[in-house]
Parts: C-alpha cells; structure tokens; sequence
C-alpha cells in the first residue's frame, strides 16, 4: 500500500461524536433539553400552582413515581437493544401478590416473603429472557404473552380479594421519610443506588458498550465479539428482579396485595423512557436523560392535579409531550443527515482533486 493511500485513508476517517467543542457534546443533546425542560416545568409550578410549594409535593411526587423510576433504570437497557418489555407491571402484581400470599397463607416472615417475591420476579424475567435470547422470539409478541399470563396467574391465585394485614413496621419503612421530617421518602435511597449501578452498567463498562453495539446493528456487535444472546438475557432478568423489588414497594407502600396492583404502569414506564431521549429504534440513550423524564412526568401530573385538572387531561398532556418527543427526535436525526450528506458534497470535489493530482480552486488561487 502506497504512502498516497494511507494518507487518503486517514483523510477520510472521521469522528462525529468527537468533533464538536465538549461544551456543545454535553449540553446541545435531547438529554439536556429534557433536563432544562424539567427545571422550568418546575419552577413554574412553583411560583403559580397553589400548594404546588408544600411540604408534602416532593414527598409524594417522589412517593408516587418511586415505582417507575426503578423499573426505568432496566428498561431503558432493554430498550437501547431493540428490544421491549410490556410485562413489567404484571410482573408487579405477581409479585405483590406473592408477598401477601408468602406472609399470610404461608406464614413466612417479611424478610422470607420478600425474597419469594424477589425470586418470582427474578424467574419472570428469566422466562421472558430466554424465549427473546436464546428461542429468537420477537420480545413484543412475548411480553404481550406473558404480560397476560403474569397478570392471569395473579389474579387467579387471589380472585377480587385484598391482603391487608401487613406488619404496620414494614408498610411505616415503605412511606418513611429520610431523617424523619424530610421531603424525600426512604425508597429514594434504593433508587439512588440502583441508579449508580445502572450508570455504571451502561456508561462505564463493557457491559454497556455492548448493549449500545446490539441496538445498532446485533449482526455487527456479534461479529465484535459482543455476547448477544446473554447481555439480552441479563438485561430481561435485570428488569424482572427490579419489577419484583418495585412490586414489593407498592404493596408495603398502600398495604395492600391485589392481582389488579400496577395494571397499566408499563405504559408510563415506557413512556418516561422514551420521553428521557433513549430512541425506541434502539441504539440510543442515556440513564439521566430517563431519570429526568420520569420526574418531568411526575412534576407535570402533579401539578394539574393542585390545578383540580382531571386524570384524563393530564394524560393528554403527558401523550402529547411523548409525542412531540419522537416527533423531536425524528425531525433533528434528519435535519443532522442531511448536514451531513451536504458536508460529504462539499468535501467530494476536494477529495476528486487529490487523488487526480490536479490542485484545486483554492490551491490554484494560493499559487497565483
């Protein structure tokens, strides 16, 4: 290979993530505008809803919204590989079902209880998991199915009844506030850690930088040594775990077992992810990009509800927000491509020259 070649090869690497200023990378992405979005959605609530300043706004903002943030950390995982899970609210009530039926019929502990809800949710997962990993099921078609199914099986084992005799200490731990007289519940603690650890998972490790090659192109990650079929797996496993964990919550938190507990959250939970900026095409996405979307939902329901709005017009509200996301996210991918398509015109004629040896306008005129 001539030296000619390999100049004309460096010459037309290039690194679109990297060429702009660091400044712009960080602040000029969907992640930020949601961030920013999210900041005067709440100021402005502050200063013109009533009551929207209270104590108790935060408290049960976060409170609320607890459930979802936790299942979003491994859904937006799920969702940067191609793939989805419309199963996790069922997985909620299943678990929550087993909780109570552990605690009461059984006559298990809380702790005991707990860690048999854990491993439903963790065996839920790992059925969804195989069938999408290693069967080559379309995750629609089988978290349709098993969203059903869970659901069935959980209303099935109780029928309309409700279990409600919990131990008044673990439901008081479920609604405790941090250091007793805070805004901020204890759960915020779990979800913090849990977050961190999803960051790493999917910023900072290998891990995650696989989860990113399968949503591009799971061909290409395979090729590059990627382990498709587990890191799909895992990443179902992962979401099956943290809907037990969440169902555990919500029954402690309104203390009550019900197969109906969470019907529909998996709407909201994949709606606050795609609201955070991860693409449902996979392939993109950042974690706090979701975190900011779940509380910008959170913020946006409460305060029309301080507004005595009802729940159908916030739902409109947050529908029409999640929209003109994707609307958002379609219309910059195109606006880029075409920048580019234009960039690469422009720097053709200027290559074409190179190679023919023959210099060209600019050179011509530096030389006269």
């Amino acid at each position: 290979m001539s030296m000619t070649t390999i100049d004309e090869a460096v010459n037309e690497r290039t690194y679109a993530d990297y060429s702009r200023p660091l400044l712009w990378r960080v602040f000029m992405t969907r992640e930020f505008a949601i961030i920013a979005l999210l900041v005067l959605v709440y100021f402005y609530a502050y200063g013109n809803v009533a009551n929207f300043d209270g104590p108790l706004t935060l408290y049960y903002l976060f409170l609320d919204m607890a459930p979802i943030m936790l299942i979003a950390l491994p859904m937006t995982l799920v969702i940067i590989t191609g793939e989805i899970d419309l199963s996790v609210a069922s997985i909620m009530g299943l678990t929550s079902v087993m909780l109570g039926i552990g605690y009461h019929d059984f006559g298990l502990s809380m702790p005991l209880a707990i860690v048999l809800a854990l491993v439903v949710g963790t065996v839920c997962g790992a059925i969804n998991g195989f069938l999408v990993a290693y069967v080559g099921l379309p995750s629609l078609a089988v978290t349709i199915g098993s969203m059903a199914l869970f659901r069935g099986i959980a209303v099935g084992l109780l029928g309309t009844e409700a279990i409600t005799d919990f131990d008044e200490k673990w439901t008081d731990l479920a609604t405790q506030r941090i250091g007793g007289d805070s805004s901020y519940p204890v759960i915020l603690i779990a979800f913090v850690v849990l977050a961190i650890a999803f960051a790493i998972l999917l910023h900072f490790s290998t891990f995650g930088r696989g989860v990113y090659e399968i949503g591009l192109n799971d061909q290409t990650a395979r090729f590059t040594g990627v382990k498709v079929e587990r890191t799909k797996f895992c990443l179902f496993l992962l979401a099956g775990v943290v809907s037990g964990f969440a169902g555990i919550f919500y029954t402690l938190r309104y203390g009550s077992a019900r197969g109906d507990n969470a019907e529909f959250y998996e709407l909201q939970v994949i709606a606050a992810v795609l609201l955070g900026g991860v693409s449902i095409f996979g392939g993109r996405g950042a974690l706090h990009g979701v975190i900011a979307g779940v509380l910008l939902i959170g913020v946006v329901s409460s305060a029309l509800r301080l507004e005595n709005v009802s729940t159908n017009i916030t739902n409109i509200v947050i529908g029409g927000l999640l929209v003109l996301s994707v609307i958002s996210g379609s219309v910059l991918s195109s606006v880029s491509n075409l920048r580019q398509r234009r960039a690469a015109r422009a720097r053709a004629p200027v290559k074409a020259s190179h190679r023919s040896g023959q210099p060209d306008d600019g050179e011509k005129a530096a030389s006269e």
